[in-house]
């Protein structure tokens, strides 16, 4: 599993290293019952503190995409069903976005506003 986040960006690393693991699972580069690299493992991978790994996992797990259990670490549930057709829409607004040269920003704020 390759997750990864930007030190340099202004995001915040717990919010880049969920949305990294999330991207993963929808995309389905991580399956439904898949055991997550533990938190202390992920630190020391990414350098970042453990703290901002179980962060990141403490909030896929408010969004359902995990389950944190004693003894197994977390482990992505089956929230994580087929996301397959989203995935392929998400792309064509995505090409059909930077086709209009529009800021990744900008579109954020599209789906956003129609959200």
């Amino acid at each position: 599993m390759l997750f990864t986040v930007d030190p340099a960006s202004s995001s915040p690393l717990f919010e880049q290293l969920a949305a990294s693991i999330r991207g993963a699972i929808v995309s389905g580069r991580v399956a439904v019952n898949e055991r997550l690299p533990a938190a202390r493992d992920l630190a020391v991978a990414l350098d970042i503190n453990i703290h901002t790994v179980l962060r990141a996992y403490q909030e896929l797990r408010d969004e359902g995409f995990i389950e944190l259990r004693r003894g197994r670490g977390a482990v992505v549930t089956d929230r994580a069903r087929d996301y397959s057709a989203l995935a392929r829409d998400i792309e064509t607004i995505v090409t059909e976005a930077k086709r209009l040269e529009l800021t990744p920003g900008a579109l954020s704020a599209m789906i956003r506003e129609a959200w």
